[in-house]
């Protein structure tokens, strides 16, 4: 099919957006990260099972918004040289030293990329942390972190839910619940909520389909 200039659907010449609602918590022992599963080009949705916790090392994971093709690279690159990291150290690199090395990453080319990051992880030194790496290269430690487009549409649920000292459990299902809201809302987000809770003995993870997937009310 042939289209006149400026008439193409815009999908024909629009970047891959992971462009999406992603979340991680802390709790007493490691943290809770979860995603939707929407990746849009332009208005089309081009994958809607797309995986965006992404793995780092062992114990610390990525949660990526923004163009899926920057984010990918950005965390291919910090996998390599926090793999190299690791064998000059003889241990596990740090949850910090991934998020600094993802915040040099991301600051160092703000110019050039669209990517939200959130770092998750457990360590030996700290526990469980999290740390938002927005766009422009901020890095800051947060008890939670919501971000992508659906982040905008449950800033007050969150606040109002969440309270410190939460268990596993309760944390799972803060965050799935938190992200089905912003799938229900924003037409970017949508798919599965997948989650995975990172600690001391390892990475579990849980995808949630149809109905197990809360349900709110919708005029």
């Amino acid at each position: 099919m042939d289209f006149v200039a400026g008439d193409a659907p815009d999908w024909l010449s629009s970047e891959h957006m992971t462009g999406t609602s992603i979340m991680a918590v802390e709790f007493n022992g490691g943290v809770v990260i979860g995603a939707d599963s929407r990746t849009t080009t332009g208005s089309y949705i081009a994958n809607r099972v797309t995986d965006k916790l992404t793995r780092i090392t062992d114990r610390i994971y990525c949660c990526r918004s923004g163009s899926a093709a920057d984010t990918q690279a950005i965390a291919d690159y910090v996998k390599y040289y926090l793999d190299l990291h690791s064998i000059e150290l003889g241990e596990r690199p740090s949850v910090h030293s991934a998020a600094s090395v993802f915040q040099q990453l991301c600051y160092g080319n703000r110019e050039n990329l669209m990517a939200g990051i959130i770092v998750a992880g457990w360590d030996r030194k700290l526990g469980g942390q999290v740390y938002t790496i927005p766009l422009g290269g901020m890095c800051l430690r947060q008890p939670f972190s919501i971000g992508g487009s659906g982040s905008t549409y449950i800033f007050g649920h969150v606040d109002a839910t969440f309270k410190l000292g939460m268990t596993q459990a309760e944390c799972e299902d803060f965050v799935k619940g938190a992200l089905a809201l912003a799938m229900a809302r924003d037409g970017s987000s949508g798919g599965v909520v997948r989650i995975a809770t990172i600690t001391e003995s390892g990475v579990e993870r849980k995808t949630f389909v149809g109905d197990q997937i809360p349900k709110f009310w919708e005029g």
